[in-house]
């Protein structure tokens, strides 16, 4: 005894398992994540060091050769690459598919712990790192720009208000601040009047760090009453910066302002990236927006565009709100194209039955059939983590013609018992036996 016998004898259970499956199968195909291709996540994790002035040559062997030799012990590595620039290392560790990120980003963490003795002391902050995937690309980009207000307001914004809102939306894993230009005060020294004066770049350095500090001053507590005292000593702006005391030359102060140039400026202004509108280009802050494995790509970017008018009105006027490229838009034409291409086969198939068989109800028969398998797929396909991309759809495609040829055979075969004089119910128990 088949399937099909067992559902020959029992029409009703035949019909609601066809209504049950349509069901869940319309059910499960809203809650399929819609992208490009399919989720594919290797394991990587990228440590960023960071050396301020450092060439790359020292960059590599003071930083990156002790990281690279600690994480050589760690079990599992499939590649590791490291990257030296000024001041700045990238090593990237790529592991077995077989590896669990998770457990590797702790054995990377407990190497960086590890290695932090052999690491040169003033580096600012220890190396960090953060679990990448190669494989996923931004999903959506934003730009910022201001045609009056500097940079660095407008990457403050973009920093303190963009990128902590839009972190919060559900499927987005991170986003990646391109073309920073975060404020920071440069002190241009002047050589010929640091020889002049006899001061050294030691004693100017001395007296930076001790005017511009931010320390609890501490209590005054007394028989009635305890004060708390505040003293302001973080200084904010270059002219503040200007007077600060270098060093006393004959009795005499002697002003930063008078031996270097203090100027508002950015911490690195080696880096910058432009926005082209109307065919003018004008620097800009780019904000690159990736989502969580296994989202459903053009749901985070209608979630994301739907809050961009809320973020539009809590900007100044001067500063404009654009996207740039929007990596959901060619994956809705794509899977539009696809779906189509999929539902005129289908109409294409049943028309040609009908021009065949001359029969509606034989027509009806792989009409039901081609729907119901469909259905039933996206049940699976929820099931297994699957998405809707131009593979599987592709493969829903091919996969029409198939149904279809089992209905035919298995109708030729039915109408053949019963040309031969069998009723229906003995034709069909044995065309489909």
């Amino acid at each position: 005894m088949n399937l099909s016998a067992v559902c020959i004898r029992r029409p009703v259970m035949t019909t609601l398992l066809t209504a049950a499956l349509c069901v869940f199968g319309a059910i499960a195909y809203r809650f399929l994540p819609v992208n490009d291709l399919p989720n594919v996540d290797f394991p990587t994790i990228q440590v960023s060091a960071n050396l301020p002035g450092a060439t790359p040559e020292t960059m590599a062997s003071a930083v990156a050769t002790p990281l690279e030799q600690q994480f050589s012990t760690i079990s599992g590595i499939d590649s590791m690459v490291s990257s030296s620039t000024l001041g700045s290392t990238q090593i990237t560790i790529t592991f077995v598919l077989s590896r669990n990120i998770d457990a590797a980003a702790q054995d990377v963490q407990s190497a960086i712990a590890a290695v932090q003795r052999r690491l040169p002391n003033d580096m600012p902050a220890p190396p960090s790192l953060r679990k990448t995937n190669p494989a996923d690309s931004p999903i959506l980009y934003l730009t910022l720009s201001s045609p009056t207000l500097p940079l660095s307001t407008v990457d403050d914004y973009a920093q303190t208000r963009l990128v902590q809102r839009i972190s919060t939306v559900d499927g987005v894993a991170q986003v990646q601040v391109f073309g920073s230009q975060k404020y920071a005060l440069r002190i241009r020294l002047d050589p010929r009047e640091l020889a002049n004066r006899g001061i050294a770049l030691d004693e100017v350095r001395t007296a930076l760090a001790q005017s511009n500090v931010n320390l609890p001053t501490g209590q005054l507590d007394g028989a009635r009453q305890s004060l708390t005292v505040v003293a302001t000593g973080q200084l904010d702006t270059a002219e503040e910066f200007r007077a600060i005391t270098v060093a006393y030359r004959n009795g005499t102060p002697v002003r930063l302002g008078e031996i270097a140039e203090v100027l508002d400026s950015v911490q690195d202004n080696r880096t910058a990236s432009w926005y082209y509108k109307n065919g003018v280009g004008q620097r800009a802050i780019i904000l690159a927006i990736q989502r969580q494995p296994g989202t459903n790509t053009v749901a985070v970017a209608d979630s994301i565009r739907e809050l961009l008018p809320e973020i539009r009105a809590q900007l100044p006027g001067s500063i404009e709100l654009d996207i740039l490229r929007d990596s959901s838009q060619p994956i809705r034409e794509s899977i539009h194209d696809v779906q189509v291409t999929m539902l005129l086969s289908v109409v294409l198939v049943v028309l040609v039955i009908f021009l065949f068989l001359r029969s509606l109800r034989a027509t009806a028969i792989p009409s039901v059939a081609i729907p119901m398998a469909l259905l039933g797929t996206f049940v699976a396909m929820h099931f297994c983590g699957f998405t809707l991309d131009n593979l599987s759809l592709l493969a829903l495609t091919l996969s029409v013609g198939f149904v279809v040829d089992d209905a035919i055979v298995m109708l030729e075969n039915i109408v053949r018992h019963t040309e031969r004089g069998l009723s229906v119910r003995e034709a069909a128990f044995k065309g489909s036996g």
